[in-house]
């Protein structure tokens, strides 16, 4: 079990990696001018998400499988596996904006980019807390 726990960690940050730089790579296209900059970043931004997605799926399913593994319980793990959820539609919903970017119909300011990048920080600080201190 010590092997699949070292690769939901693996999984875990590598799939937070993403979560945190596709939305950054999003506040730059937000700002960028030049169709040539929009380019390129269309094109990080497509191949971040292909990337990322299946590793996201990774976490996901050696999570599951830690839990019914080691048949965890107690209202800590609840919230956590809702918090997953929100992080499961959150990547989801990239994947949709960067569709929108790819067509050329963002409305949205790079302000709101940047705060709709903290929302994995916030769900990633509050995963960590419950894991580790099960406060109920």
């Amino acid at each position: 079990m010590l092997w699949l726990k070292a690769f939901h960690i693996f999984f875990v940050v590598s799939w937070f990696a993403g979560l945190f730089y596709l939305p950054r790579i999003f506040v730059n296209h937000a700002m960028a001018e030049e169709q040539a900059v929009r380019d390129r970043l269309k094109l990080m931004e497509r191949k971040l998400y292909k990337f990322v997605t299946p590793i996201g799926a990774l976490a996901v399913i050696t999570g599951l499988w830690l839990w019914f593994a080691y048949d965890f319980t107690g209202g800590w793990l609840h919230v956590k596996t809702t918090l997953v959820a929100g992080l499961v539609v959150y990547h989801f919903y990239c994947g949709h904006l960067l569709k929108v970017f790819a067509e050329d119909r963002n409305t949205r300011s790079h302000v709101w980019f940047r705060f709709f990048n903290e929302v994995p920080v916030l769900v990633l600080l509050a995963v960590l807390i419950l894991v580790e201190v099960q406060p109920f």
